[in-house]
Order: C-alpha cells, then structure tokens, then sequence
C-alpha cells in the first residue's frame, strides 16, 4: 500500500479525521472512556482517554496499519531477517534480551548461545569489579568507572544508571562522550587514576569522538601509573581486538556485539556494560527481563490491546491527521533525566528519513520529538503547551509509586503526581471566556479591564496527551518503559513506510568534519573547501596559532 500523506488518508479515517473527538465535550459525555480507553502490558498502563480519538478511530487505525502489512513486517523483524536493508543486517536487538530457551534466530541461525556467552561474561567481570576482586595496577579497588562512547553508546548507558540510581551501587559511574574535552577533563578533575577503570564503547574502535577521548584518558592515567597498567585500567566494548590491543587493551578484556545491533539498540548489548558494573549484573538482568516481557506482548497481543501499536498509531493520528508538529515527552520522574535524550535517538535517528523504502521521496515522517522532566518543564515550555496558537500533543510518564522507601516522600510524590494530573487535565479541558470573565468580575474588575484581560486567560483545551504509568520506577519496568517506546517506533517507520533501522544522515557531517579536520591540519590553500568552510577554517587557525 502507498504512503499515506494528510492529502491522501484512508477514506475511513478521512471521514473521521473531519470531526475528531473533542475532548472538553467527550470527557463529560462519555465518561466510560476513562476505563475503556486503556490497555496495560508488563505491568505498565497506557491511558488514551485523552486523546482526540475513539474507539471508532482506534479500529480505523489498527485496521489502516494492517493495510500497511504491518504483521508480516513484524514477523520478518522478529524472525531476525535483514530488515535493514540498506546495510543489509538484521536488526535483532530483541535477542539481547530473550532468554537461551527463546532460540532467538539471527539470518536463520541461533544466536542465544553467543548472546548468553557475552552476558555471561559482562556479569562476570562486572561482579569482579562491585566486589574488589578487580583492582588497579597498584592493589587499589576501583572507586570509579568511566564509560567514553557517544550516541548509542553513551546515551542508553548513561540513562540507566540514573534512572535506577537509587540501587546500591559499590562506586560511582561517570559518562564522556562530547569531543569538547572539558567533560573529560571535568570528570577527570576528582578522580584517582590507581581506584579508576574506565570503558572505551566503540564497535568499530575507531569512532573519533570516543577515540580521542581515550587516548586523553589514557594520557592522564600514563602521567601517574607505569604504560603496564593500561590493561588493568582500561576495558574494551568492540569487535576490533587488534586496535583495542594496540591501544593496550587485552583481547580478553574486550566485551564483543554484533553488526545486527544498532547503536541506539545497544545497551541491552555489551554496550551496558559500564551500566551493568554500575548497577550489578541482577539489576542488568532484570532490565533484560522487563524488555522481554513487552517484546513478547508486542509480538503477540491483538493490534487493538497491543501498548507498542497503540501509542504508534495514535501518535500518526495526531501528525497525520490532526496536523501536530511535534511530540513531546514529560516523564514526572526525576530519575528519567536522561530519558527524553535516549529516546529522542531512538525516534528521530529511526525515522527521520525524507525518503521511503523504495527510495521515493518521503511526504512526511517523525515529528521533533522533545521535552523534559516535569515539573521542571512546567515551568519552562508548558506556557507554550498550554497557549501556543497549535496544540503539541504529549506523553506524560509516571510512576504509581515513589521512588524511594523514605516516608517524608511521600508528599513530594502525591504533590508530582497531583501535578502529571493536573497538566493533563488542563490541557484537555483549559479554561473558557465565560469561566474567566466570572473569575474576574469576582475579584472586582470592570467591564473594560476585564475585556482586556480575558484574551490573555483563555486555555482553549482541546489539547491531545497520553498517560503512561509505571507501577514504580525499577529495573524491570524500566525495560518494558524502553522497549515499549522501540517498538512504538518501528510501528510508526511501518505507517511512513521509511527504513527505521540505519541513519545515513549521521555520516554525512562526520566525513566532512573528517575532511576539515586534514585541511586545518595540512594548511595550504584548502581548495577541497567551499569558501564560507574554508574562511572559518583560516579564522580559527589564527585564532589558535
């Protein structure tokens, strides 16, 4: 079936999509929809109450996304067939996390041996480090990890260990990923190098980026410890032994993945490592478990019960046919910091393409996606939110529970999710001319000051969110919460009929950065450059000789 666009919807659903459900009407005349727009999976809920659809418009997007030969793209990603096409890889990342007796096949082969041999072998090194048994070159135990990657690898990691900081962690995990190498050295700065390890993320090990900043850690180790301690000092996530034994590194000291595990899908691979030495290896595993349980909901519940699907199709509505520009994403966890960076990755590395699977050009595709933990947010970008001239429909995330076991937060938590409710709620219903005027009148104002006030007060409402909750924020759940939102991404490349899995448009500027980079270091007259390029090259140089 062609790509859908707003000019060409279903017949079905441009019907529907002429008078969307309104949400300051629907929620008083139909308050059923509170129980029965909702479907919840490994324990988390999805709330769609309100949200400008139906239960009308939920059958027409299920029934339009099995038009788009969704089940059998789900069945080829699940049989691990090379769904990426242009890299001709498979992308498997659900093996990462099934257990052995899944028999999870890669390219027809059964990849959950290999799968268990590397987790095995993370957990056995990382329990070596949580329980002294590694130290340093000198006999210290190791204090600190520092994990250096980028994108993939250091987003997902990064996350978790702050997402599940409240786990008893032996020492603490610190992450590097920006080429600007104050991070580095603003991590470096509290650090002892005899009590430190650190984790170079790098498949291929020769990501600039990542690379530089291991070598500037491997000098500022050298500058206290003998070139010998290297190799107890540094840990390789790669498949390139023999750069990473150049480096130093021992090949048995290198934790392996495999070409059918993209960087965004990654930390559920060796990549987590540093995570997994941060948070232990039952953590980690738990982590694994919740993705497992909603990858094996995903693969299996009807498209109308099915979390993943769900929020997909609803989240293509509000583009497709309500016209919304971006989406935005509000966890009220304080813990789930680094969520939003994570997942705006996973979305718009994925499905930012202007292109369609059979290399036309592409109509439309994933929105922006942004955001930031509430409450925080509100009082940030939600004025916008609330009266920006179009609505931006919103994901709210939060927890049933507190995240800690402290009484005394308990009445921080019930004020957090006093606040998730009422934004949402705002939102869906604002506030009217006539309920502003009367609020007015009764604070004394006249006629005239109330006329000039009243534009400024008016919410219109009407604004479409979604409501997922976690019943508390841990390891498993956690999981589930991550690979809910992967495959609401993969249903949504499926509905843009895009090619979700590789991300040409990140090596374009790298390869050109590369090509800057040799002209400033050679000089000469940089004639592989334009000139605006080749002005701001010559600037710089000056500025640095």
């Amino acid at each position: 079936m062609s790509a859908v666009t707003p000019a060409n919807l279903p017949e079905s659903l441009a019907l529907l999509a002429r008078d969307p459900p309104d949400l300051r009407r629907a929620l008083v005349d139909d308050p059923g929809r509170a129980e029965r727009l909702q479907v919840s999976a490994a324990g988390l809920t999805l709330d769609l109450a309100t949200q400008r659809v139906d239960d009308s418009t939920l059958a027409a997007l299920t029934a339009h996304l099995q038009d788009c030969d969704f089940v059998e793209a789900r069945l080829r990603l699940f049989a691990g067939e090379r769904v990426n096409v242009t890299e001709d890889r498979a992308a498997a990342h659900m093996a990462l996390r099934a257990p052995p007796d899944a028999h999870f096949s890669v390219d027809g082969r059964d990849v959950s041996g290999d799968v268990a041999a590397v987790l095995a072998a993370m957990s056995g090194f990382a329990e070596q480090v949580r329980s002294g048994a590694w130290r340093g070159h000198g006999g210290d135990v190791i204090t600190d990890v520092v994990n250096i990657g980028i994108g993939g690898s250091d987003l997902g990691p990064r996350m978790l260990v702050a997402a599940l900081a409240g786990q008893v962690m032996p020492l603490r995990a610190h992450f590097v990923a920006n080429v600007d190498a104050i991070e580095l050295r603003d991590v470096l700065a509290n650090l002892d190098p005899a009590r430190t390890l650190f984790v170079i993320t790098s498949k291929t090990f020769t990501t600039v980026e990542t690379m530089t900043n291991a070598r500037l850690a491997r000098g500022w180790l050298r500058r206290s410890l003998p070139e010998e301690a290297v190799g107890q000092h540094f840990v390789a996530v790669s498949t390139n032994l023999e750069a990473a034994s150049a480096f130093g590194i021992p090949r048995e000291q290198c934790f392996g993945f495999w070409d059918w595990v993209g960087g965004r899908y990654s930390v559920w691979s060796a990549v987590g490592l540093s995570a997994m030495i941060a948070l232990g290896s039952t953590c980690f595993r738990e982590l694994l478990d919740g993705a497992w349980a909603m990858d094996q909901h995903f693969r299996d519940a009807p498209l109308a019960e099915n979390l993943p699907v769900l929020m997909a199709v609803v989240a293509w509505w509000n583009r497709e046919a309500l016209g919304l520009p971006t989406q935005v994403v509000v966890p009220y966890l304080q813990r789930l910091i680094h969520f939003v960076p994570w997942l705006q990755q996973l979305e718009m590395e994925s499905n930012g393409k202007g292109v369609r699977r059979g290399g036309e050009a592409a109509t439309r595709s994933t929105p922006p996606l942004w955001g930031d933990v509430g409450t925080n947010g509100q009082h940030a970008f939600f004025q916008m939110l609330h009266q920006g001239p179009q609505a931006q429909p919103v994901d709210f995330i939060a927890a049933a529970a507190a995240g800690s076991d402290d009484p005394a937060d308990g009445d921080s938590h019930r004020l957090l999710l006093a606040n998730v409710l009422a934004q949402r709620s705002a939102l869906a219903h604002g506030k009217d001319a006539r309920t502003v005027d009367a609020e007015l009148t009764e604070q004394g104002l006249d006629a005239a000051q109330r006329a000039k006030l009243i534009p400024h007060r008016v919410f219109s409402g009407n604004r479409p969110s979604s409501l997922l909750v976690l019943p508390r924020l841990d390891a498993f759940h956690l999981g589930a919460l991550m690979a809910a939102y992967e495959h609401r991404t993969f249903v949504l490349s499926v509905l843009w009929d895009v090619l979700p899995f590789d991300q040409w448009g990140v090596e374009l500027g790298k390869s050109i950065a590369k090509t800057i980079d040799r002209a400033w270091v050679e000089g000469g007259e940089d004639t592989c450059l334009d000139a605006a390029t080749a002005h701001w090259v010559h600037r710089f140089r000056q500025t640095q000789a």
